[in-house]
């Protein structure tokens, strides 16, 4: 596992790292502002069912996660800057035609175009900085990172529902023109060069599957994904719930990235002097199991909150933390091949979770069994911590302890 940042300059790479914020900041804000609205949107407004909608949330996140892996082996052959142009422009018009969607076929039409987007970018982006990156930083840098996306999450559901007032298309336009800046971002990075010793898609498949660490965590942080898209299909339709209204929505995402903000680099700071990188994820899974399970017992947003509070402090510490493992385990000669098959996890574990969580918050109306749903996220939550502590200690190289912990 090598510890070098690619080849340039450190006022280049240094450069290159702050764009990738910038970049952070449009992706994250474009993508909240309007994804959280969907279920509401379409449910409330056009009259879908909670399922239909979980469907095509699912579609979304399993085409692009699904494919992203092919997006990342053409990242390493071509490299990573004109796939993320390609990618995010493809984003801005799956985003623009969701505005104007008014029934299933053409919502599933806006979210397939909006996902192939996602496909050509996220693996590409990931890949870059990874790259740019060395063991010694990559840990401080996706806390920095991760605290961006707190100011954009933030910010963005606050907007989308002040926009949401006078028009759903408005919404979605103002989500597209986010990626669409981001086109002009990408287009400022240097152009990373492409590995030498490249592999073929086959051969990079091959390097993946050999690498038993990696696939195993793959497979367990499908758990973790099925309960993280949570806060954007079950958690937006429990708000409306509580309060008849849509502006707790953004309420809820403004508490949850205040936390973000407010916690994620002290806490880490914190927590990474007495417990191992591999240790701080775990706890981060736990969390976000306590937090399912008191949601299973509200009945008032503020308590409803307190458990956004808990299972926001959760997913707080698992966000850098899988992302340092997986940068960490990933061949270097092959990053956008391996961070595209890690991808695999989102897919599956968010498509399911997107799909039965519609189901599930659909059914559990119906037979008046509340605490079901939430049960049930929690219940898989428990179980991913338990599998990641049975895994760690055992695959995981000794290398990645220390060398991702931020110095």
């Amino acid at each position: 596992m090598a510890a070098d940042a690619v080849s340039l300059d450190e006022r280049a790479r240094r450069r290159a790292l702050n764009a990738l914020l910038v970049y952070t900041f449009f992706m994250v804000a474009g993508f909240t502002m309007v994804m959280p609205l969907v279920a509401v949107h379409f449910v409330d407004r056009i009259g879908l069912t909670a399922a239909a909608i979980g469907a095509a949330l699912a579609v979304r996140q399993i085409t692009q996660q699904g494919l992203a892996v092919f997006g990342g082996a053409l990242a390493d052959r071509i490299g990573n800057r004109p796939m993320i142009v390609a990618g995010v422009l493809l984003r801005a018009l799956g985003f623009a035609a969701l505005g104007l969607a008014t029934n299933m076929p053409t919502l599933f039409v806006a979210m397939l175009v909006s996902a192939l987007g996602g496909a050509l970018f996220e693996a590409p982006y990931q890949a870059a900085i990874a790259s740019l990156t060395t063991d010694a930083n990559r840990a401080r840098y996706y806390s920095i990172s991760n605290t961006i996306s707190g100011i954009a999450t933030t910010g963005g559901p606050l907007l989308g529902v002040a926009l949401l007032r006078f028009d759903f298309r408005i919404v979605c336009l103002a989500a597209a023109a986010c990626f669409a800046l981001n086109a002009v971002v990408a287009l400022l990075l240097p152009r990373l060069p492409v590995p030498a010793e490249a592999p073929r898609l086959a051969q990079g498949f091959q390097l993946v599957l050999r690498n038993r660490p990696f696939v195993l965590l793959t497979l367990i942080m499908m758990g973790y994904w099925f309960v993280s898209v949570q806060i954007n299909i079950t958690f937006p339709l429990l708000v409306v719930r509580l309060t008849g209204s849509e502006d707790g929505i953004g309420v809820m995402f403004a508490l949850s990235a205040a936390m973000t903000i407010l916690l994620q680099y002290p806490a880490m700071r914190w927590l990474e002097r007495r417990l191992a990188t591999e240790q701080i994820l775990i706890v981060g899974v736990i969390l976000m199991a306590v937090g399912m399970s008191v949601i299973a017992f509200v009945d008032s947003f503020p308590a409803f909150l307190v458990a956004v509070a808990v299972f926001s402090f959760g997913t707080l510490l698992t966000r850098p933390t899988q992302q340092t493992i997986t940068a960490g385990l990933a061949d270097r000669n092959a990053l956008g091949t391996f961070l595209g098959f890690n991808s695999l996890a989102m897919a599956v574990g968010g498509g399911i979770g997107n799909f039965l969580g519609g189901w599930m918050f659909d059914i559990a109306g119906r037979i008046a069994t509340p605490m079901l749903p939430w049960l049930v996220f929690a219940s898989v939550a428990l179980f991913t911590g338990l599998a990641l502590r049975a895994l760690l200690p055992r695959e995981m190289p000794a290398a990645s302890v220390s060398g991702t912990s931020g110095g």
